[in-house]
């Protein structure tokens, strides 16, 4: 049975989609079997995969809304090992149409359930919010990555985060425990980064990744190319950088 793991934080512009594409393909590069859905309506983890929308026969909101099967919603990318279930814009409004579904926070977990047991690893990409559509990310998933920008708002909304987790541990999915919070977009030579990644190991310790993901000028080119870093450019610091937090996340799996 595949790992479910959402990648979430309210606040936008901290590296979620990044961090969804790029690790991907390092999981996948690393002989796991991996597939990406993408609950995000700006649609950034289908497209940054060089994935048009419109060629997609269904996607996540088909999964979600029409009871589409998710197996066979999948479309193939670049990367020898991974799939992915593409988002289209039309999940905007998947959320008011969820609402009269019965148990609407397990939509997606049903969905899932066809094909857990073909993917090692299976990541959905959040939306920057809090709606149903992310608690049923957060209610279908096993764990959660957490990225934290580098930045002196690093750490606002965090606390909502965790509120919003504990409540689903709570009420929905008992089992959801925190995979790890992730440094992205960062400058070791700025005292500012340094002090939040301090910050953070104080406050969350082991919790926190070793790992750190470097603010990159090729991780913001490739998904442009439809790439991911690894592909588009393997020798740089952000492609090593995920490939690192991939072996760190397989080796945290086989403890």
């Amino acid at each position: 049975m595949g790992k479910i793991i959402a990648i979430a934080n309210q606040k936008g512009g901290v590296g979620k989609t990044t961090t969804t594409i790029n690790l991907a393909a390092s999981l996948a590069a690393e002989g796991k079997k991996t597939l990406i859905i993408d609950a995000d309506p700006q649609a950034n983890s289908t497209s940054g995969y060089g994935i048009d929308p419109k060629s997609m026969t269904s996607s996540i909101y088909e999964c979600l809304v029409d009871d589409y099967p998710m197996a066979g919603s999948q479309v193939a990318t670049c990367c020898e090992g991974l799939d992915l279930v593409g988002s289209r814009i039309d999940l905007a409004g998947a959320e008011i149409e969820l609402i009269g579904k019965p148990e609407r926070e397990n939509v997606m977990k049903r969905s899932i359930a066809a094909v857990i047991d073909d993917y090692d690893y299976i990541l959905i990409d959040c939306s920057p919010s809090l709606g149903l559509i992310t608690v049923n990310a957060l209610t279908a998933a096993h764990s959660v990555i957490i990225p934290v920008q580098a930045e002196y708002f690093a750490l606002e909304g965090i606390t909502k985060l965790l509120n919003t987790i504990r409540i689903i541990k709570s009420k929905l999915n008992p089992s959801l425990e925190i995979e790890g919070f992730l440094l992205t977009m960062y400058d070791a030579r700025l005292r500012l980064a340094n002090q939040i990644y301090e910050e953070l190991k104080g406050h969350f310790s082991s919790m926190v990744f070793d790992t750190v993901i470097p603010r990159n000028i090729r991780l913001s080119e490739a998904p442009s190319h439809g790439l991911p870093a690894l592909l588009y450019d393997p020798e740089s610091r952000g492609a090593t950088a995920h490939i690192a937090l991939a072996r760190e996340i397989i080796a945290r799996n086989k403890a």
